[in-house]
């Protein structure tokens, strides 16, 4: 079942919880159908590449793999976690940060 996801592509985002736990990134991505989303730098998997034509050597690359959007927060411009929620401002909905109010 698909939630409601609250984080946006582009915005900067600290893991919560697991093995990067504490990390920070710029979500790159985000997959509605299974609640997950890419953040630059988070989760890096090894991949092994066999040799082809544009990769004649082949080898070892690292890319980003996906982790889950529970496990992501938004974070302010101070540094502090917070949720996300959403008003009308101007006739127009905005995103704001819960715990210092800003607009994001």
């Amino acid at each position: 079942m698909a939630i409601k996801i609250k984080i946006k592509k582009g915005d900067t985002v600290r893991v919560i919880a697991g093995s990067q736990k504490g990390a920070e990134g710029t979500v790159l991505s985000i997959t509605k159908e299974n609640n997950k989303a890419i953040v630059e730098g988070i989760n890096l998997v090894k991949k092994h590449n066999k040799p082809n034509a544009q990769n004649p050597q082949g080898g070892i690359t690292e890319k980003e793999a996906s982790i889950d959007i529970s496990n992501l927060s938004v974070f302010t411009a101070d540094g502090k976690t917070t949720r996300v929620g959403y008003r009308m401002e101007d006739g127009s909905k905005v995103r704001f940060a819960k715990k210092t109010d800003e607009v994001i």
